[in-house]
This record gives structure tokens, C-alpha cells and sequence, in this order.
């Protein structure tokens, strides 16, 4: 049997007030973000935070 790792609760809250933000500045008329600089800053985030949301950890040796 596997040992499944749980979604962690933070990470995910973060994931989604990210992606809501990004979709809310996006202007889909223009295709352009509002702030183009902090968009930027919110898409790093927003991926590097999926990353860790999504990663499994690496089987430890058993003892």
C-alpha cells in the first residue's frame, strides 16, 4: 500500500487567490495584465507554489 501524501492546506489557499488575482487583473479584450510587472511576480508564485503542491517526496529508505 502507498503512503499518500495529503494536499497541504496553505499551499493550496495560495494557488487559488493566485489564480483568481491573475484572472481578475487579465484584461481578455486587450490580452494584457493591468500590471504587467506584478503579474509577472503573481505567475512566479503561482507555479513555483503548484510545484510544491504537486511534487512527491522521495520514498526514504526503511530502517
Amino acid at each position: 500500500m502507498e503512503n499518500k501524501k495529503p494536499i497541504s492546506f496553505t499551499l493550496l489557499v495560495v494557488v487559488i487567490i493566485l489564480g483568481v488575482t491573475l484572472f481578475k487583473q487579465f484584461d481578455f479584450k486587450t490580452l494584457q495584465f493591468e500590471k504587467p510587472a506584478l503579474a509577472i511576480l503573481y505567475i512566479i508564485v503561482f507555479v513555483v507554489s503548484l510545484y510544491f503542491l504537486i511534487k512527491r517526496p522521495k520514498k526514504s529508505s526503511e530502517k
